[in-house]
């Protein structure tokens, strides 16, 4: 067992890192509804096409090589020529991927934009290819400061890196905008200010290198202490990581090969093509944010998970997996349910006005499941299985592309929501299926289930009494889009209240259950 101070360190760390990734969530959903409004639908489609090769730099950068380097760093402690062994090497490795990746996007670009169907956006692969670039350096001190046990530093340069490249991306698009710029133009502008977020980062990081010290002036001579094949598992299981969390990113990239190009061959002018991909495209923002505010709850319960695994004790690691579970399936139903129920007046109020509601309807039904995925990732890799993930990952690709294939020559966009909507849902049955061969338990109890579904039916009516009765004092116009934006708030406000009220109510979760969860036990003492 670890000793207290010890395990409080590595929990405080843990809920740096975490806290971090939740504001850099919502920020990269966030931004993405001030810079639509700037560039409108066709700039976001540009903007769309490119941006999952930025999203898999990023991935790497941020998931797996820097978790496996920390694990390189923590297991060398106290021996620094295995220490600076481990450096080198993994310089070696991230360097290698890092220009591997940026020949094939730069050099390539001619061949990929030609794939998508719209050769326009060459120059704004070329931009973003030097992403890759960044990988080193940000994956490698990551990882080392990682390893020592300090979290700081890696969650300020992805902090900062985020801020940097978010404001960027707003001026640069926003200034060639107003000066009368392309579209394409704008794209470039916001992939360099991408660029401009990976500088900002790596100067964070090279700060905390010299202030701490960690580069030294004494000459180690290395030596072999670490073996070929140790390295090559290590970097496997990196890639599995990073995998496992592009899911959302590789289904986008689906999307930019085969969905304007599938729009064109069913006969659309390459014009109505952008614009319906850029309509479509306003779902991914969406889809991020209903995602991130349904898992972030259950996934403070996961390194409970894993303490409980590590320490076999059964019966408390089953009460946290049911749940984990639980609390995943009930607010990614209560996320998925409420943006439905107020789809236009939210697609108005963010992007001036309701084009494609429905198509926005059936990609974020993806939110209860895309919620599910990442939980049951999460409690996956608590127990060591990063392969899992992975693997549902690939098959969710071919599920994807398949379902793209299909369904887009038959329903257009709304065929390509399917598709990503069919893609997470056979992720989800997988990872069940993974997690009920490694650990018997029940996925959710159905009394619980039945109570979460009559809190949705319920919040679902209420919503739409309450639409009836604002479309009564204020018509919902496109035009009126303050009546939107009223509409959109108000029913956000009422459902949210609806729903944790009945959920309390009707005793979905134990007292127990409650005090695990965020905020639960404040909110039970308020309702009660």
């Amino acid at each position: 067992m670890l000793p207290w101070r010890e395990k409080n360190s590595l929990m405080q760390g843990a809920a740096i890192l975490t806290i971090a990734a939740v504001f850099i969530k919502v920020l990269s959903a966030v931004y993405r509804v001030p810079f639509q409004n700037i560039v409108g639908d066709i700039g976001f489609y540009i903007y769309q096409q490119i941006y999952p090769f930025y999203g898999i730099a990023n991935a790497l950068a941020t998931y797996g090589f820097p978790v496996v380097i920390s694990k390189l760093i923590a297991e060398s402690a106290g021996d620094p020529r295995r220490r600076q062994e481990a450096i080198r090497l993994s310089y070696y490795v991230t360097s290698c991927t890092g220009i591997l990746l940026w020949g094939i996007v730069f050099f390539g670009s001619g061949f990929i934009s030609g794939k998508m169907g719209d050769p326009s956006l060459q120059p704004l692969l070329q931009i973003v290819a030097f992403s890759f670039l960044f990988i080193p350096l940000l994956t490698v001190w990551r990882g080392t400061f990682q390893g020592d046990g300090n979290m700081v530093p890696t969650a300020v340069s992805q902090t900062v890196e985020q801020s940097v490249r978010v404001g960027a991306i707003l001026l640069f698009s926003y200034i060639l905008i107003g000066r009368g710029a392309s579209l394409y133009t704008a794209g470039s502008g916001a992939f360099a200010g991408s660029i401009a977020g990976s500088l900002a980062a790596t100067a964070v990081l090279l700060y905390f290198v010299h202030k701490s010290g960690l580069i030294s002036d004494r000459k180690i001579r290395l030596e072999s202490t670490i073996k070929k094949k140790e390295i090559q598992l290590l970097f496997i299981q990196a890639a599995a990581i990073c995998l496992s969390s592009m899911g959302i990113v590789l289904f986008q990239l689906i999307d930019s090969f085969n969905l304007y190009h599938g729009l064109i061959k069913e006969g659309m002018g390459e014009w109505e093509a952008k614009m319906a991909k850029g309509t479509y495209d306003r779902g991914q923002p969406l889809l991020q944010l209903g995602t991130t505010a349904a898992a972030s709850l259950a996934l403070t319960i996961v390194p409970l998970v894993t303490s409980a695994y590590r320490r076999n004790f059964r019966q408390e690691l089953d009460n946290y997996i049911q749940l984990a579970l639980k609390v995943s399936f009930t607010f990614g139903l209560a996320a998925t349910a409420g943006l439905i129920n107020i789809m236009e007046s939210v697609n108005t109020m963010l992007f001036e006005n309701s084009n494609g509601s429905f198509v926005l309807s059936v990609f974020c039904t993806s939110i209860l499941f895309s919620s599910l995925v990442l939980t049951l990732t999460g409690i996956l890799q608590g127990f060591g299985k990063d392969f899992a993930p992975a693997l549902a990952v690939l098959t969710g690709m071919l599920f994807k592309y398949i379902g793209n294939v299909v369904l887009i020559p038959l329903f257009g966009t709304a065929g390509a929501a399917a598709a990503t909507l069919l893609a997470f849902a056979w992720m989800s049955v997988f990872l069940t299926i993974v997690l009920r061969k490694k650990w018997k338990t029940a996925f959710i109890k159905k009394e619980a289930a039945g109570k979460a579904l009559l809190a949705v039916f319920c919040m679902t009516a209420v919503l739409q009494a309450w639409r009836v009765l604002w479309e009564y004092i204020f018509p919902l116009e496109e035009s009126n889009r303050a009546a939107m934006v009223g509409m959109a708030l108000s029913s956000v406000a009422i459902g949210a209240f609806i729903f944790i009220y009945l959920v309390l109510k009707l005793k979905l979760f134990t007292e127990e259950e409650l005090q695990q969860i965020p905020f639960g036990s404040r909110l039970s003492k308020k309702i009660s």
